[in-house]
C-alpha cells in the first residue's frame, strides 16, 4: 500500500499544533462542563479512536479526512489517560512524564528492532502502522504531562510555557537544517508541538484569574476545529486536482 503519512509541511504541522490544543480544550470540555466527567470521556473518546482506526487501517492509502479525524481523536485520549493518571491516581507529574519518556523510549526501540526504521515516509504496512500510531498516542500522553509539569508544577504558567515550547521547537528546526538526522528531529518536534498546543490551548480557555484570556473551552475547541477543517479541506482539495492534472502538461 501507499504511504499512510501525510507529508511533512509547514500545513502539516499547523493541523498537528491545532489538534493538540482540541485535544486538551475539548477533553477539558466534556469532562468538566458537559459533565461526563474523566471515566466516561476517556470511554467514550478511546471508543471514537477506535473505530477511525480502524477505518484508517482498511484504507490503502494516505487520505486526509481520516488520517486527521484519528489524529485529534489519540490527542484527546492521550489528554485523558494523564489527566487519569494525575486526577484520579494522583501520581506525580514527573512520575508520568518519567513513565511516558521511557514507554515512548521502548516503543521506538522495539519498533526499530523490528523495521530497522523509524521513518514516517515508510509506513507502508500494516504494522508499521500500528508502531506509528503507538508512538503518536505515547507522543500525546506525554507531551501532556511534560506540558503540565513545565506550567503547572513548575509554575511556567500558560504564556510562559508557550514561548519555552516555541523556543525549543525552534531549536529543533535549526538543527534539522544543519544536517541533524530527520527522523530524529522529527519526532522531537512531534513531542514538543503537543505541550505547544496545550499552552496555547490553556492560554486561550482558561479564565483571566488563572492567566488566561478566558475565551472558555468551547470556544477556543470549535475555533480551532473549524480551522482543522478548513485546513485538511484544502489538503484534499489540492492532492485531488494533482492527481487529476494532466501528466503531459
Amino acid at each position: 500500500m501507499l504511504n499512510k503519512v501525510p507529508e511533512v509541511t509547514l500545513i502539516f504541522w499547523a493541523i498537528k499544533i491545532l489538534s493538540t490544543t482540541v485535544g486538551e480544550t475539548g477533553a477539558d470540555y466534556l469532562a468538566v462542563h458537559v459533565g461526563l466527567g474523566a471515566n466516561l470521556t476517556t470511554a467514550c473518546m478511546a471508543s471514537l479512536l477506535l473505530a477511525a482506526l480502524a477505518l484508517q487501517l482498511r484504507t490503502r492509502r494516505y487520505t486526509p479526512w481520516i488520517y486527521w479525524l484519528t489524529v485529534v481523536l489519540v490527542s484527546t485520549v492521550g489528554t485523558q489517560i494523564t489527566d487519569l493518571l494525575t486526577d484520579r491516581l494522583e501520581i506525580s507529574l514527573y512520575v508520568s512524564t518519567a513513565v511516558f519518556a521511557c514507554t515512548l523510549a521502548a516503543t521506538f526501540t522495539i519498533w526499530f528492532a523490528v523495521e530497522r526504521t523509524l521513518s514516517i515516509r515508510t509506513i507502508v504496512t500494516t504494522r508499521r502502522e500500528l508502531f506509528y500510531w503507538a508512538a503518536v498516542l505515547v507522543t500525546f500522553a506525554l507531551g501532556t504531562a511534560a506540558g503540565d509539569l513545565a506550567t503547572e508544577a513548575l509554575g511556567l504558567g500558560f504564556a510562559l510555557g508557550l514561548v519555552v515550547f516555541g523556543v525549543l521547537i525552534a531549536f529543533v528546526a535549526v538543527f534539522h537544517t544543519l544536517g541533524a538526522n530527520p527522523v530524529l528531529t522529527f519526532w522531537l518536534a512531534y513531542i514538543l508541538t503537543r505541550p505547544l498546543g496545550a499552552s496555547l490551548g490553556d492560554l486561550l480557555s482558561q479564565s483571566q484569574n488563572y492567566g488566561g484570556v478566558g475565551l472558555g473551552t468551547i470556544n477556543t475547541s470549535l475555533a480551532f476545529l473549524t480551522m482543522i477543517i478548513a485546513l485538511v479541506a484544502w489538503v484534499t482539495f489540492e492532492g485531488d486536482r494533482s492527481e487529476g492534472a494532466d501528466p503531459a502538461q
